[in-house]
């Protein structure tokens, strides 16, 4: 069984991901794969906004800045705080495909697990 028992649900699967990255700074490159997926998505995505690419552009380039952060706590406070608009921009975004939206929102919750982790 996997460590999510979920393996429909997102958060699940980002969890079973995860499930041997030990460190922060592990965690940070593990979300940047998903992050960089996000960023090609849109990119590819001939209905995204160009707002939202730029937003999106912005989390990755916070992602390449937390990677040689001294300071990971605040490398990671950053970069979900890029997450967070990259989210509202993609729900916001009405021509944005399912699976655009759906790898920044994956991409969101990626970094969200890293910042829950470097709470405990």
């Amino acid at each position: 069984m996997p460590p999510c028992s979920q393996p429909d649900d997102h958060l699940g699967c980002l969890r079973c991901n995860l499930a041997g990255v030990t460190t922060t700074g592990d965690r940070l490159q593990a979300a940047r794969v998903k992050i960089d997926l996000a960023l090609d998505a849109v990119r590819a995505d001939h209905g995204a906004s160009p707002v939202l690419v730029a937003v999106v552009d912005e989390f990755a380039k916070k992602a390449d800045k937390a990677a040689v952060s001294s300071d990971e706590h605040v490398a990671v406070i950053e970069l979900e705080q890029a997450g967070d608009s990259a989210k509202a921009a993609a729900e916001a975004d009405a021509g944005v495909s399912q699976a655009a939206r759906d790898a920044v929102l994956d991409a969101h919750l990626a970094i969200c697990v890293v910042k829950d982790k470097l709470d405990r």
